[in-house]
């Protein structure tokens, strides 16, 4: 009995023995995760006590009227109590078995005097240090976040995986400032006992915040920023959800909404930048190229807001690392996933459903993000394709819809279509130094317009009704004839995007990263037009087919190599190479038989480039650049040097300017049609009837920001070279039935200036925010094969004025849009005229104006948007309202015309009217 209770004895000895040790080593084993938002010290103090099991000792009346603002992730507990008690006049004693004893400082110092006081206690000084920037919610790591060293002029970016650099950090007790668009900024302490070699900072996304917050005057909740650089814009897709929408949050229609972007074609998702065409832009998501952006007709863009973490623009004069387009470049980085917990969403329009899933690896090295979308057949859906698909008669010319009413009869239409798109990714952190990523797209449009005309009488006509089917029936004779008419129209287009990347990146030191990037991408796009006639008379039965098909099918497979050098805080080293293969098919066919257009093009581009920015005095930063390709089709080499420069006047206002040379190999032609609207189809240049593209950036401007406005002037002068068009409006009348045409004489080329400039006024604070920008612009081409003197180009635009503003209160967001824009040039047909082709058909050909002469009526809407942020139970939800063109405004799509009758007809095809649309979204976390 004596000996067990010894042993008892023993064993708790044994065991407080143990407990003291643990307790001993506890503290600084503990790390601690927060997120604090205005909240009160004495509730923080419960939070930690609960959380962490730490006991508190202090005095009420010290604690009292103080709140707390602070996130942290994974932090040391000794290091996080000194974040989240740093200015609040309170110091602490860290005791053994998580102890912690507050006492009220003598003084209580700002924030500043914090700085200086802790510097005394620093340890190393002069130093580099690196780390990376994340969501504290998520753990997804920011890209290009800007990191500043507080009271300093030293600071960086990070780069595409969130990794940055500093060098000549003062003392290991500085403050970080750290900034990101459309997160919380953070000022983040170093401290002696943390490793400086892979510090990590978290950042609190605006939207995340859910409870009622002051709004406080220095609060940046921007939707873009504006001073990154020269001609960079970067934008917050979050942000971008609370604008007036077409019914889907939208990002490319977001950028349409900056200066020198156009924001008056609704018609499509594609930027028109500094007088550019959306063919001439780089799309680049997760490192693959994007060649076509639309859903619906161009409505919506194929982007879904659920998969983009980070958007960033450049409108011209972009760095020697970006190659093969000649206008901007916009690169779109994917989410990872969430890399802290299980998370998923819903969410419902008027248009669509969508949802996406994220889930980290168990082995807490990686994460997987799902995300899809798709149309439904609603009302709202039907209104929007009927306003892209039909023809507006009210428009046309007296009697005209009586006639044609006459003419088609009873008409049957049965259109089925969808749109979708699905991301998946991928990524996983073997090492701290290095991320592998798998980032996979594939989106598609599905488009039946298909009709059945039929109808039992037409003696009220004569035989001859028609150019528009081909030659008419009956050879134009003017007696009076019974019949019955059926015509089966087919009317299907099909397009859509492939694409997927494969990624390795490396910080092989605090200096040197590496990112190997291995992609493909598909585009495809399919049209068949065809309408079988079937005429039955008193005498006779006949059927007549008549119809295009057309088809365009690009692929693209693309290796690069990007390399980033660190030399010191004031000169960066940037290298690489890339190689693409092209293979590019393009098939235009009329009446099943005439092969109009035939091609099958593919080729290789390789590219070299080597870059280098360097500051001087912490004033004058410049960035010079040289980019060399090898096109394998003509076997020529490509010389394309870029330069830029900032001077930094003060703390506020700062002069840029920017040059350089680009070439563009991989084109998108446009096929001039005058009747219906033309259509634009992608091949490789050949120097030969399509050449090489090229244009010559000139760009200065001037900034002036405080921390709450941005005043931002830009100018801007491209000469263009090297452009394409596609067009059948030079055959001759005179050309006989007998002639065979050669439709590769169709090619025209020309050159071309776009020239203007842009102004930019935003406020960046408070509760209302947003901008007014204007553009002045011109965009001229010179074809010698369209006359002998320059014309406005199809994407000419004089003025444009945008304002955008939101406002927020409480959990509400409201916000509207404005835009203006003089009208667009376009041609019209004076006449028209009829050739005969060899397999007895004939092909209508229209007598044109002068390229461009003409001018659409003037472009504006005004949008209104409101939402609201509310908890169902512990996820959170989104409900809001878009009030889309609010004053009903019939802007102008396009003109069509038809032969009715041996008539000219013109049709005014007008944009959306007014159009109200709901969504709501949910998420779980």
């Amino acid at each position: 009995m004596k000996r067990s209770l010894h042993l008892m004895v023993l064993l708790m000895l044994g065991f407080c023995l143990q407990s003291t040790m643990l307790k001993a080593q506890d503290n600084d084993q503990v790390k601690i995760k927060v997120n604090y938002k205005q909240k009160p010290l004495s509730l923080v103090i419960l939070d930690l006590n609960i959380n962490y099991r730490l006991q508190f000792e202090y005095d009420k009346e010290d604690i009292k009227d103080i709140t707390i603002t602070k996130s942290l992730t994974k932090t040391p507990l000794k290091e996080g109590l000194a974040q989240i008690f740093a200015g609040t006049g309170l110091g602490f004693n860290l005791k053994s078995g998580r102890k912690i004893q507050l006492f009220k400082l003598e003084e209580s110092p700002i924030i500043e005097e914090v700085i200086e006081a802790s510097t005394e206690n620093a340890e190393r000084f002069d130093f580099n240090a690196s780390g990376v920037v994340r969501d504290l919610n998520t753990g997804e790591t920011l890209p290009f976040a800007s990191v500043l060293v507080k009271g300093t002029l030293n600071g960086t970016a990070t780069n595409v995986d969130g990794y940055f650099t500093l060098f000549n950090v003062p003392s290991d007790t500085a403050i970080l400032e750290v900034e990101y668009l459309g997160y919380q900024s953070s000022n983040f302490r170093l401290s002696p006992k943390m490793d400086l070699s892979e510090i990590e900072i978290n950042l609190d996304n605006f939207q995340q915040q859910l409870e009622e917050v002051i709004v406080v005057a220095d609060k940046e909740e921007q939707l873009i920023k504006a001073s990154k650089g020269i001609s960079q814009i970067a934008v917050s897709p979050v942000q971008l959800a609370t604008l007036p929408s077409f019914g889907e949050r939208d990002i490319f229609r977001g950028l349409q909404l900056l200066p020198g972007v156009s924001g008056t074609n609704e018609s499509s998702s594609g930027l028109f930048v500094r007088g550019g065409t959306p063919d001439q832009n780089l799309i680049l998501f997760d490192g693959f190229t994007v060649y076509h952006v639309d859903h619906l007709f161009g409505f919506f863009s194929a982007f879904n807001p659920n998969a983009i973490k980070d958007v960033q623009l450049y409108k011209g004069g972009f760095d020697a690392k970006f190659g093969g387009r000649i206008s901007s470049v916009v690169e779109l980085t994917g989410k990872d996933g969430n890399t802290e917990q299980f998370n998923f969403g819903l969410g419902i329009s008027l248009l669509s459903y969508n949802g996406f899933v994220e889930a980290p690896f168990a082995d807490g090295k990686g994460s997987v993000l799902i995300a899809a979308r798709r149309s439904f057949q609603s009302g709202f859906y039907s209104n929007i394709f009927d306003s892209f698909t039909q023809s507006n008669e009210d428009n046309a010319q007296e009697g005209t819809e009586q006639r044609i009413s006459r003419f088609l009869g009873q008409q049957e239409i049965q259109p089925n279509s969808y749109f979708y798109d699905l991301n998946a990714k991928i990524t996983y952190r073997p090492t701290k130094k290095d991320v592998i990523a798998l980032s996979f797209y594939n989106g598609q449009d599905n488009l039946d317009n298909s009709r059945n005309f039929d109808s039992d009488s037409f003696g009220a006509f004569g035989g001859g009704f028609g150019g528009g089917f081909g030659g008419g029936f009956g050879g134009g004779s003017n007696v009076r004839r019974t019949f019955s008419f059926q015509s089966n129209n087919t009317d299907l287009t099909n397009w859509g995007n492939t694409g997927g990347s494969v990624k390795w990146s490396r910080r092989w030191s605090n200096r040197f990263y590496s990112n190997a990037n291995l992609s493909y991408s598909n585009y495809f796009s399919e049209r068949d037009q065809n309408t079988a006639v079937n005429i039955t008379r008193s005498d006779s039965t006949f059927t007549r087919n008549n119809g295009s098909f057309e088809s365009n099918d690009l692929r693209d497979f693309t290796f690069k190599l990007d390399n980033e050098f660190n030399v010191n805080q004031n000169n960066q080293l940037g290298f690489g190479w890339q190689s693409t293969y092209n293979d590019i098919e393009y098939a235009f066919i009329q009446n099943d038989t005439i092969n109009v257009l035939n091609r099958e093009d593919q080729g290789w581009t390789h590219a070299l480039y080597l870059q280098d920015k360097h500051t001087f005095a912490d004033k004058l930063i410049v960035k010079g650049g040289i980019r060399l390709a090898q096109y394998s089709v003509n076997n020529e080499i490509y010389l394309e040097p870029r330069a830029s420069m900032t001077y930094l006047v003060s703390d506020l206002i700062k002069f840029k300017a920017a040059w350089g040379q680009y070439n563009q190999f991989a084109t998108r032609v446009v096929r001039e049609d005058i009747q219906q609207g033309s259509r634009d189809f992608w091949l490789l240049a050949n120097d030969d009837n399509v050449p090489i593209s090229s244009s010559e950036h000139f760009i200065v401007g001037a900034s002036f920001e405080t921390n709450g406005l941005l005043f931002d002037v830009e100018g801007y002068y491209k000469d263009l070279a090297g452009l394409s068009e596609y067009s059948t409006r030079f055959v001759a009348s005179g050309f006989g039935r007998n002639r065979t045409l050669d439709y590769e004489e169709f090619f025209f080329t020309g050159t071309g200036v776009a020239k203007g400039i842009e102004f930019l006024l935003q406020k960046k604070t408070g509760q209302l925010t947003g901008w007014v920008s204007y553009t002045l612009g011109e965009v001229k081409y010179d074809f010698d094969a369209f006359g002998d003197t320059p014309f406005f180009a199809n994407q000419d635009q004089t003025h444009e004025l945008k304002i955008v503003g939101s406002y927020k209160w409480r959990k509400w967001t409201f916000s509207s849009t404005f835009i203006y824009g003089t009208g667009r040039p376009y041609t019209a047909p004076t006449g028209y005229y009829e050739i005969g082709l060899l397999d007895g058909t004939t092909t209508d050909f229209f007598e044109v104006s002068e390229k461009n002469a003409l001018r659409f009526p003037d472009y504006h809407r005004l949008d209104l948007a409101a939402s609201v942020d509310f908890r169902l139970g512990g996820s959170k939800a989104n409900l809001g309202l878009s009030l889309f063109n609010i004053y009903n405004r019939e802007n102008v799509w396009y003109k069509q015309y038809d032969v009715i009758e041996g008539e000219l007809i013109e049709t005014d095809i007008n944009l959306l009217d007014f159009t109200p649309s709901l969504f709501f979204s949910w998420r779980l976390k």
